[in-house]
């Protein structure tokens, strides 16, 4: 990848919202797996009360440390280092651990739900969050549900709507048209005042849509660690990854008809990645995609051109 003073040669804010833009908590899983990892303190929070609709992102109760019952609502909240742009120095015992690279000290991490309401204000008090913290560059997490097997790699997908960042980083451009999320209101939102964004969105199989999947945090991480330049330990996430693919194998193998099903999607994406499968032959197979699952249903945007379009990725 580039470095520099392009995409890579800044403060980049990565961010992740709950909800439609996050199947398998993946996006978020991911997100929050970075500040587990980071030294980061909180800069910006949005005030609730203006974008949550509480009937439907409630706010939760639970007990904390000291045992006291603490109510959490639904909120956003930026995160950044304490020395921008310096890169800690772990100690000894801590060395596998914590984040490290040159790029290290220039991660923000922005997470949070997405909101029910406002969302042009929110967009707007996000983005001068963002321009107060001298954030360069924005990347977008997200996830969606698709007919993928769990058995194969997480398929991922890169792009930008930013011709800069495109040639920069040798990615492509989203060709989705149709309903968006967060995502896309605050991509759009940051190429409008200047700053570049890229978007990386992560395929879950549909059939597992109601547990968390590891695998596609590992997935979104492997991507991340590449494309910002920095080394992102991964903890228990392999071990986790393959319990996860364990356990929907022992489901499948007591369910005929979910592993007939596997099995299909196993072929169709076999037959998508062998090196003889022409443009035309993956063209087919995501048409199919779109002809079955272009409503946007189960939390997901759908695919366009044989490409996760998802919020808008870009």
């Amino acid at each position: 990848m580039a470095h520099g003073n392009g995409f890579l040669g800044g403060r980049l804010l990565v961010v992740a919202f709950e909800g439609w833009n996050d199947a398998g908590e993946a996006a978020t899983g991911a997100v929050r797996t970075l500040q587990e990892l980071l030294a980061l303190n909180e800069i910006a929070a949005v005030d609730p009360e203006l974008y949550f609709d509480y009937q439907f992102n409630r706010p939760t109760i639970s007990a904390n440390d000291e045992g006291k019952r603490e109510i959490e609502w639904p909120g956003a909240v930026m995160y950044g280092p304490e020395a921008p742009g310096i890169a800690s120095i772990p100690l000894a015992e801590d060395a596998q651990l914590q984040i490290s690279g040159t790029n290290a000290g220039n991660i923000y991490l922005l997470v949070g739900t997405e909101p029910s309401r406002s969302w042009k204000s929110f967009a707007a008090e996000i983005l001068d969050a963002a321009l107060a913290a001298d954030v360069s560059g924005m990347v977008f997490l997200g996830a969606m549900l698709a007919d993928v097997p769990h058995t194969r790699p997480i398929s991922i997908f890169v792009s930008s709507d930013n011709p800069s960042v495109r040639a920069e980083l040798q990615i492509e451009r989203s060709n989705y048209e149709g309903p968006v999320g967060i995502l896309s209101v605050l991509s759009d939102a940051a190429e409008t005042v200047g700053i570049p964004t890229l978007s990386i969105w992560a395929s879950v199989p549909h059939y597992v849509h109601n547990a968390p999947s590891p695998k596609a945090v590992l997935a979104l991480i492997d991507k991340l660690e590449e494309i910002i330049d920095v080394v992102i330990p991964r903890g228990d996430l392999v071990s986790e990854a393959a319990e996860w693919e364990t356990g929907i194998n022992a489901l499948a193998a007591d369910d005929d008809e979910m592993a007939a099903y596997i099995a299909q999607l196993e072929q169709a994406r076999d037959t998508v990645d062998s090196p003889e499968a022409s443009g035309e032959a993956i063209a087919h197979e995501f048409e199919q995609y779109l002809r079955k699952r272009g409503d946007g249903r189960d939390g997901r945007d759908g695919w366009a051109d044989g490409r996760p379009a998802g919020d808008g990725p870009g």
